[in-house]
């Protein structure tokens, strides 16, 4: 081989990646050109298409460097001509090319023999495309099936949660315009045939006073009624607004499945419907046949409650249009997806463009989706954070294993307070409500008991609800240290140090166990004073009266301290029979002008005025 033949060679393979695949290309070279036939023995008639660009002058040089055997460069379907005296000069095209992909080493063979030039173009744009900005582009995410992490690439073990084996291989497509498919799209495509035309005030700006006329606050939200629905109302705010996505949390076997469907049954039989108002209940855990059985136990028979099971968001709300529900409820939120969106269902990315499609369709239409969202180990809500913003309402449900009470609280509210909190008793028939909730909180009585000893009532309010609970205290001697169960540990410290050094109780040998009932937590300091007369009356084996409770926060000086809303906490004594509250003395005068009939209020300063009137015989 010559050694100017060879610097060709080396020259065109040098421009390979610099060129373009529809540039220009190669005709079949002569039976005997030795630089092609030395590189590839096995296909004497190559043709390989090129990228530009590289214009004609290039080729020309190019050409003239070439020996009179060499093959003819083509660009943009116009050949240069070779040298006359060149005995192999051929029209282009005449020759049946085959084309290499640049992909992968094997070759891709026509199936039919074309002698045109656009069969050949058709054949080169039916080769992937992978760059980018094309059309049809795909690309590939590593995401991790236990905690939803997404990589670029494939690490071995999740850089989010360090597991090894969890990272699975997921191809994320691209829509029309070349974007990725995403929960706005879907949305919109669903709805497009059914909702109703816009109308002016969707244009632009509205004035504030124009966007309520009209509309009366009272029939503005859907009403819940009875008092499972009265207790519900209470606590998103008094009743369902339409448009809004409401998120409810909890442990498994909390309950979500079972007061979502007694809510949408609610809904469904509400007698404030002048036509018929459907409600769809969608399971993408459970099966039709499942949800009825468990319909079956609760007694609930709502003619206009349809249910349907599905996990396809795009599914679910095309069948949805069809209906036109009043409201909707999915169980749950981990189980859904959408196609083309990468992860897999329960995947942060599949969460959020879930939730946000979910929220377009109910803005747009009016209809409340209720949520059920799982939990994770630490009590969140799982998935990504981004999933509590995106809804209008986000409700925990809680309860003890063991215990057949839930409690229904609201941690985020758009349209109303996140102070309520509502009472739930689980029972054969579902959930029912408590209109004593401080019977939950309080043991049974036992007058004239020794065993009373270390027992006493506080008065906390959690939100707009007022709550008796029962603090109980033991004292060993032999012991040293502190069990608490119920109460904060610096609130522990604090009243037993306050105890030894401002009330002169001697608790230096004795170990201090301190139980709030029904696992509680008593997180007010209005607490404190039932908590210090617990530990009293243990030390001092003294059991207190039935009806006596305590209500006050305890300073570092022994001194009580007034707490807030004072006059709602003894009302709510009265009313259940109390005959004696001990409060701190500043709240006598505020409390002086209510008449509170059959409850004595007794106002003290300090601890040891506590002591000498409870423990004096």
């Amino acid at each position: 081989m010559k050694v100017s033949d060879m610097a060709t060679f080396r020259l065109l393979r040098s421009q390979f990646h610099n060129l373009k695949l529809n540039g220009f290309h190669f005709l079949s070279p002569p039976t005997n050109c030795k630089i092609f036939h030395n590189r590839f023995p096995q296909n004497p008639q190559f043709s390989r298409h090129f990228q530009p660009p590289l214009n004609s002058r290039l080729i020309h040089s190019l050409n003239r460097r070439l020996s009179p055997e060499s093959p003819v460069l083509a660009v943009n379907g116009r050949s240069e001509e070779t040298p006359s005296n060149s005995p192999d000069s051929k029209p282009i095209f005449d020759q049946k090319p085959r084309v290499l992909s640049m992909f992968g080493p094997d070759l891709i063979n026509p199936k039919t023999s074309d002698s045109d030039e656009e069969s050949v173009k058709n054949r080169l744009n039916s080769v992937p495309n992978h760059s980018n900005g094309k059309k049809g582009k795909s690309k590939e995410y590593w995401v991790c099936s236990d905690c939803g992490h997404t990589e670029a690439k494939w690490w071995g073990a999740c850089n989010a949660c360090k597991k090894f084996g969890t990272l699975k291989s997921f191809v994320v497509k691209e829509g029309v315009d070349g974007g990725k498919v995403n929960g706005f799209e879907v949305s919109e495509n669903a709805m497009k045939s059914w909702l109703p035309e816009q109308n002016d005030r969707q244009g632009g700006p509205v004035r504030l006073g124009d966007v309520n006329r009209g509309v009366n606050p009272s029939e503005w939200r859907i009403q819940l009624y009875g008092t499972f629905g009265g207790e519900f109302s209470r606590v998103i705010g008094g009743g369902v607004v339409p448009g809004s996505l409401v998120l409810i949390g909890g442990d498994p076997g909390i309950g979500k499945s079972t007061l979502l469907l007694q809510i949408a049954a609610l809904i469904a039989e509400s007698p404030d419907n002048s036509e018929s108002a459907p409600v769809v209940y969608i399971s993408g855990e459970e099966s039709i046949e499942q949800i009825g059985n468990r319909a079956d136990r609760l007694s609930i028979n709502a003619e206009d409650l349809f249910l349907y099971s599905s996990t396809d968001v795009e599914d679910i709300l095309k069948k949805v249009s069809l209906i036109s529900p009043r409201a909707v409820v999915i169980d749950s939120v981990q189980t859904i997806y959408l196609q083309g969106v990468t992860g897999s269902p329960g995947g942060m990315s599949q969460l959020k463009e879930c939730t946000a499609a979910l929220l377009r369709f109910s803005k747009k239409t009016g209809i409340p989706i209720l949520l059920i969202g799982h939990v994770n180990k630490i009590g969140d809500i799982a998935g990504p954070r981004v999933l509590e913003h995106i809804v209008d309402t986000v409700l925990y449900m809680e309860g003890e294993k063991h215990s057949t009470y839930r409690l229904l609280r609201s941690v985020k509210n758009r349209f109303g307070s996140t102070d309520e909190l509502g009472v739930f008793e689980m029972a054969e028939s579902g959930l029912q409500a408590v209109l004593n909730p401080s019977e939950m909180f309080m043991s049974e009585e036992h007058s004239e008991s020794d065993h009373l000893a270390g027992v006493a009532v506080a008065v906390i309010i959690d939100g707009s609800r007022t709550f008796l609970i029962e603090v109980q205290a033991l004292c060993v001697a032999d012991s040293i240290g502190k069990h608490l169960n119920g109460v904060p540990t610096n609130r522990a410290d604090m009243i037993i140090s306050v105890l030894k050094k401002q009330a002169g109780l001697k608790m230096q040998d004795y170990s201090v166990f301190l139980n709030v009932v029904s696992g509680v937590s008593l997180t007010e300091t209005a607490g404190d004073l039932a908590v210090a007369v617990a530990i009293c009356s243990s030390l001092l084996e003294f059991p207190l009266p039935n009806n006596v409770a305590f209500i006050g926060e305890i300073g570092l000086g022994g001194e009580l301290r007034m707490v807030s809303r004072i006059e709602k906490r003894i009302n709510t004594l009265a009313k259940l029979g109390y005959k004696t509250c001990i409060v701190p003395k500043s709240a006598e005068k505020a409390i002086a002008a209510l008449g509170f009939e059959g409850l004595q209020v007794v106002g003290c300063k300090n601890l040891k005025e506590v002591i000498d009137k409870v423990f004096s015989p």
